[in-house]
């Protein structure tokens, strides 16, 4: 089959009702699944291993989620609203003699022409093109167009011969165990991945496997970063996308997701963080929907942003925010830059 001409994305359909799925494991799922499949892992070695993994994927299918699960902490924000990600984010696990440093790409883009848009799919280009492994997360049961102009990239110029896991998240959203073995098979026919790993992001045993499905592929080398370190952003960067995310959540659909956040001042005193930020927005009328009736709406923004900025950074924070109009923005290279995207 085409990949790159795939039937509209459907989902699985139950095969038999007295088939239950069991709990999701990496590295190919099920017994029956491995047994279909065959295991690839390549042979184990007690050396020091050090890496870098991409995770791609069609924007809104949980790259972000899994991210953090893999760290063991929030370094990538998450919402409903597909394009959180913008930015190259680097998570780090280290686990026992292995460094795994992980690359959270945004959604690849095809819908949007904009300048946003053309420089998400720069990041994710660069990203792919320098690491050494990738994990390519789809739904498990699903592939549509999106995925399949994902995989394209994948299958592209200077890729030959690089390592893609098929990440097939959110496993417990299939109820049967008959649906998942010929799906793997329609997409085992569309790209030869390496490793084909069912999984839900949030069962630490899933996690867990995960780590011991990609450990073999990473490189025998020193560690690039402290043991303890788990991001290569700073806290000024974090303290942004924390509010873009309190924005994202609290407005829901409302707001388009053209709007961003610029960190205008990041203090230090003691224990301290004296933080101003500013909610860029394209129109009055999502400026409004931003503050809300009597300014509750940012208020309850910038409550639950300086709370969970305290909890990450243990410290206290003094958080301030503005709403600020800046129309065309979004389709405007210069201040693309100004604000922070590569």
């Amino acid at each position: 089959m085409n990949a790159s001409q795939p039937p509209a994305e459907q989902p699985a359909q139950p095969s038999s009702p007295e088939e239950p799925v069991p709990a999701a494991s990496a590295g190919g799922g099920t017994d029956a699944i491995d047994a279909f499949f065959g295991r690839k892992t390549a042979p184990e070695s007690a050396a020091q291993r050090c890496g870098l993994i991409a995770i791609v994927g069609r924007p809104n299918v949980g790259k972000s989620t899994l991210l953090n699960a893999l760290v063991g902490q929030k370094v990538s924000i998450t919402s409903r609203k597909a394009q959180t990600t913008r930015h190259r984010i680097t998570g780090i696990r280290t686990h026992e003699d292995t460094q795994y440093v992980f690359v959270d790409t945004p959604g690849f883009q095809t819908r949007h022409g904009n300048a946003l848009n053309r420089n998400l799919n720069r990041t994710v280009l660069a990203s792919v093109g320098d690491v050494d492994v990738i994990l390519f997360v789809v739904e498990a049961g699903r592939f549509g167009l999106d995925d399949a102009k994902v995989l394209s990239v994948l299958q592209g110029p200077g890729m030959e011969g690089k390592p893609v896991l098929l990440v097939a998240n959110k496993l417990d959203q299939v109820h049967r165990r008959g649906d998942v073995a010929p799906w793997l098979k329609s997409m085992q026919e569309r790209h030869p991945f390496a490793e084909f790993v069912p999984m839900t992001a949030k069962r630490p045993d899933d996690i867990q496997r995960l780590l011991q499905v990609v450990r073999p592929y990473l490189p025998e080398q020193g560690w690039f970063y402290d043991a303890e370190a788990l991001t290569d952003r700073s806290d000024r960067f974090l303290a942004s996308e924390i509010v873009r995310e309190k924005l994202f959540r609290l407005t829901g659909d409302e707001l388009p997701y053209t709007s961003t956040v610029v960190i205008d001042k990041f203090e230090e005193e003691g224990r301290l963080r004296k933080i101003a930020a500013t909610i860029i927005v394209e129109r009055d009328g999502h400026k409004g929907m931003v503050i809300g009736d009597g300014g509750e709406r940012l208020k309850r923004i910038g409550t639950e942003a300086r709370q969970e900025l305290e909890k990450l950074m243990d410290c206290k924070v003094f958080l301030e925010l503005w709403v600020k109009v800046r129309s065309g923005w979004a389709d405007d290279e210069q201040r693309l830059r100004s604000y922070g995207y590569e």
